[in-house]
């Protein structure tokens, strides 16, 4: 089996002390897509366009937006692919996420670590959730990845993101 997997890379290039150039190459760490839901207990559906996020609040339109700890969700596009190899019926929102992120791994990110997105700075405050009863996902599968990778969030600074942005840690 071939496994190939698919980065965005930026090359740099700068000059030592002594005026030689270097290429440095570094995977982009991006917002691959957005997903929101207009109420509570529907399916997140992907955004086209840009989306504002709030301070203190989360994304404006998402159903699960407010002022606990648990504003935005982010779980890595990576280890969604990797489910789905393993037969899992799965798009983009089918774990109730909100940014899905490419070239982070989330699994090493900590509470209190900000991430940033252009003007955006959102500040991790939980890994992970209990799974409710009536995931679909952990039925049809016999788990389910948000209890164990997702990443959640608190708005620090609000702003407006899109899919393709560059995130920093």
């Amino acid at each position: 089996m071939i496994m190939v997997r698919y980065f965005k890379m930026q090359v740099t290039k700068t000059r030592d002390s002594y005026g030689n150039t270097e290429r440095k190459k570094e995977i982009m760490q991006t917002v691959r897509a957005i997903c929101i839901s207009k109420k509570k207990g529907t399916p997140k559906q992907p955004v086209k366009g840009p989306v504002m996020l709030i301070k203190d609040y989360g994304i404006e339109g998402d159903g699960h937006a407010g002022s606990g700890h648990r504003q935005v969700s982010l779980l890595a596009w990576e280890r969604i692919e990797e489910f789905r190899k393993q037969g899992a019926p799965v798009k983009y929102g089918s774990f109730g996420e909100n940014i899905i992120t490419e070239g982070i791994d989330l699994r090493k990110v900590k509470t209190g670590q900000a991430l940033s997105i252009g003007d955006v700075v959102l500040v991790v405050t939980q890994i992970g959730k209990e799974c409710h009863d009536s995931c679909i996902i952990g039925r049809t599968m016999g788990r389910c990845i948000m209890p164990e990778e997702g990443v959640f969030a608190r708005v620090e600074k609000g702003g407006v993101i899109k899919a393709g942005d560059n995130i920093s840690i």
